[in-house]
């Protein structure tokens, strides 16, 4: 089933003048910034999250300017934050291209990270609407406060699943969350039927990162980043969480520590990779994140009424737990 096809079609031309829009912003007339803004709109991607929101946006109403301004808006804040990642991680790849830090150099991609977070605020104030305006205001400062856990849970010697989900729900559920609630709101949904909207937007956050989680243990070169690169930048996932401590193997624990160090090897890794396949640790996460799945998968049947846009959420969860990138 050609999943991205089936999500795309009810908005196939509001997608093409989101697009438009993106780029029209991401834009400046000369000089290096030119070209790094040229760098980063060609990596593109599959823009889940815009999609999501004009599709919630459509399933409450319809796309307007409102929505086009939140929707880029929300792109925009997501890709800065992303540059920065880069920058923090020492990641030298995106998407299976060059980083921006990579390819120029720390400063610049601070620098320009700042720009495209700057362009991202004032698209948004161009939907004159104060509860969409501080939701991405919001949304930003949750992005930076699962930043710093992630680093700070780098220096804690518990290996605890608990943390992993309070990372990821600020990391990655908010920006879903986001999404949903903006796409409502811009379609004239009151705020105060939005809490059931922005529960769905989390739970396809979840098993979205569940799901690039699952990929690192994994060799591919078309995901864009090679096995155990979460392990080599100190993070310990949920596969390997589970694995850790339903065994609490000794030698494993220790290996667990020297990720959290930053001190592992290669082979290590290769161990402690192989480690958590043996002991259910996949099996797990994907559990955990069908589940996510099955309560969007629950959400769509009883508020989606449109039946093109029902047809294109349910694609939309599909995709996320069976895409291979």
């Amino acid at each position: 089933m050609d999943f991205l096809s089936v999500i795309k079609q009810p908005i196939s031309n509001e997608l093409a003048a989101f697009i438009d829009l993106f780029n029209s912003t991401l834009q400046h007339e000369y000089g290096l910034l030119q070209n790094v803004l040229e760098h980063i709109r060609q990596r593109g991607g599959k823009r889940m999250r815009p999609m999501l929101i004009l599709l919630i946006a459509k399933n409450y109403g319809e796309v307007n300017m409102v929505t086009q301004c939140a929707a880029v808006g929300l792109e925009l804040l997501h890709t800065a934050s992303l540059v920065h990642d880069d920058v923090v991680d020492e990641s030298d790849e995106r998407r299976g291209q060059a980083s921006v830090n990579a390819t120029y150099n720390n400063k610049v991609a601070v620098l320009v990270g700042d720009f495209i977070l700057s362009s991202a605020l004032l698209r948004v104030s161009e939907t004159a609407n104060e509860t969409i305006i501080k939701n991405l205001a919001r949304l930003g400062q949750t992005l930076s406060a699962g930043e710093v856990l992630q680093l700070t849970n780098i220096d804690n010697k518990e290996i605890s699943e608990d943390v992993y989900y309070q990372v990821i729900k600020q990391k990655t559920a908010a920006l879903f969350e986001s999404c949903c609630e903006m796409g409502a709101l811009s379609a004239g949904v009151p705020e105060e039927d939005i809490a059931e909207i922005r529960e769905f937007g989390a739970n396809i956050g979840l098993a979205f990162q569940i799901r690039d989680d699952i990929f690192d243990y994994y060799d591919s070169s078309e995901i864009g980043k090679p096995t155990g690169n979460d392990m080599a930048e100190g993070k310990l996932t949920l596969p390997v969480i589970y694995a850790l401590n339903t065994t609490g193997d000794a030698r494993m624990m220790d290996l667990a520590q020297k990720v959290k160090q930053r001190t592992i090897k290669a082979d290590e890794i290769a161990e402690l990779v192989a480690f958590t396949k043996a002991n259910g640790g996949i099996e797990y996460a994907e559990n955990k994140m069908r589940h996510f799945h099955d309560l969007g998968v629950a959400f769509v049947e009883k508020n989606v009424k449109k039946d093109d846009v029902k047809e294109a959420l349910m694609a939309y969860l599909d995709y996320i737990v069976l895409r291979n990138k």
